[in-house]
């Protein structure tokens, strides 16, 4: 069968990634086209367009991006009709991807969601486009199937595929002790990048015994850090060692998103660490209805790890909550006894990218 996948971040990326190798083995015959990054080539996937190309954050960002972004969108659909797919799976990006969802819809093409857009948490009317547009909703978030129940709309949860990927890495290289070493994981964008590692930065200073060590994002020069880093003497970068890094780490920074659930998953004590524009911030504030911003306190429904949001990411608050996570002996015990609760629950679906492939293989046999 002819597949063609939709991700536009480097997490999309990672889990297409997977979703990939599975897809070619329940169909040895697949011909898969894609939208993604390096992970979904190297898998198999022809790539049509790098994420890195794709990758706009905030309101403000968006609209300063929007020609491009119709550009892309009228790019794309020319490209699926020309590829003439049996199934879209579409990956997280609901921005991008709903609207494709809505034309694919149109011209008759089955579509399938794999990695719901979290419309939980805001725009909880883009229900009313998934339950027309989508045919097959897969989602990875124990609490999504609950939440989408109330819509009158039925999902399949095949669990979360960052506990395999977590759990195959640490399968394939040996333990590492904890060391003196601090993680920064600024994020992925420019943009998010530019307003939160300063900050991480400051902090080092404070902590002069430890070495503090940037993952950088795939696909940002190595000078976009450098200009930064100068000037920090205890402060260095590694590119594409993030979960190395994460064996290593006694500590981490963490920005929002699937690197704090990552964090978690390697046991390493974090704060999660999130700022944006001041507009886009104030319109977020408005719409957004969860009470945390992280996965890891989303999916526990607790404050599991510290946030500081916004004005409350200073360098004095870091500062105060990292000294608490490297000196608390309590706050260590219960914080590994915490991630031991979240990654069991996550863990109930089983293997997320293998069940997500014969989800797939089922519903276009049999739906």
């Amino acid at each position: 069968m002819k597949y063609y996948i939709i991700a536009g971040e480097a997490s999309g990326d990672l889990h297409g990634s997977n979703l990939v190798k599975e897809l070619k083995k329940t169909d040895a015959g697949a011909d898969i086209r894609c939208w993604g990054g390096d992970m979904m080539q190297a898998a198999g996937a022809r790539l049509v367009k790098h994420y890195r190309e794709l990758a706009f954050m905030g309101f403000i960002e968006v609209v300063k991006n929007l020609r491009t972004i119709l550009r892309n969108l009228s790019f794309c659909k020319k490209d699926i009709a020309d590829f003439k797919p049996d199934a879209i799976i579409l990956i997280d990006y609901p921005g991008f991807n709903l609207r494709i969802a809505q034309w694919a819809k149109k011209q008759g093409l089955k579509v399938i969601y794999y990695i719901s857009p979290q419309v939980w948490a805001w725009k909880e009317n883009r229900v009313n486009i998934i339950k027309h547009c989508v045919d097959k909703m897969l989602v990875i978030l124990p609490f999504e199937k609950d939440f989408y129940k109330k819509w009158n709309y039925t999902v399949e949860y095949v669990g979360h595929p960052l506990v395999e990927v977590v759990n195959e890495w640490q399968e394939q290289h040996k333990a590492t002790v904890k060391t003196n070493i601090i993680a920064l994981l600024p994020g992925s964008r420019k943009q998010e990048i530019l307003k939160k590692l300063p900050v991480m930065l400051e902090v080092s200073r404070h902590f002069t015994d430890y070495e503090f060590v940037v993952a950088m994002a795939p696909g940002l020069d190595r000078d976009f850090y450098n200009n930064m880093l100068s000037g920090y003497s205890n402060v260095k970068a590694v590119s594409g060692k993030t979960y190395d890094l994460l064996m290593q780490a006694t500590a981490a920074l963490v920005t929002s998103g699937t690197a704090t659930l990552e964090t978690a998953l390697f046991g390493v004590p974090e704060v999660v660490c999130y700022k944006g524009s001041a507009v886009s911030y104030e319109i977020a504030k408005r719409v957004i209805k969860i009470k945390y911003i992280s996965l890891v306190n989303l999916i526990m429904d607790k404050p599991l790890v510290k946030e500081l949001i916004q004005h409350e990411l200073t360098v004095s608050n870091v500062k105060k909550e990292l000294h608490e996570l490297l000196t608390s002996k309590q706050r260590i015990e219960q914080l590994q006894e915490d991630y031991g609760a979240l990654k069991t629950l996550l863990s109930k679906g089983g293997h997320a990218s293998a069940n997500a492939a014969k989800a797939i293989s089922n519903f276009l046999q049999n739906g």
